[in-house]
């Protein structure tokens, strides 16, 4: 997985995801504030390579360092099944500005 800012939410662009997911569930962490609940979201998977700007809903919250810091951050993406057990997680990590 990896992933560019952009919109309301970043795009993710999505390899080696299991053929039985059918939910994403994605969390956003800031590394140098992990305390900033900065929250995810979710979406149904029906094979995409990839998943819109935009498509997080939820509780999400974006990237907001005070100025003139840049700050990393780490999004998890974890792949379920229809019954919603895990099968696969996925780390990717950007600076933001």
């Amino acid at each position: 997985m990896s992933f560019r800012w952009c919109g309301a939410s970043p795009e993710f662009r999505l390899r080696d995801v299991p053929k039985e997911t059918a939910r994403l569930d994605f969390h956003m962490q800031d590394l140098m504030v992990p305390s900033y609940p900065h929250g995810g979201g979710s979406v149904s998977y029906h094979g995409e390579a990839s998943i819109p700007c935009g498509s997080l809903g939820g509780s999400y919250r974006g990237p907001s360092p005070p100025p003139p810091q840049v700050h990393t951050y780490r999004w998890t993406v974890k792949a379920l099944d229809a019954s919603g057990k895990p099968l696969a997680t996925a780390t990717s990590e950007r600076k933001f500005p």
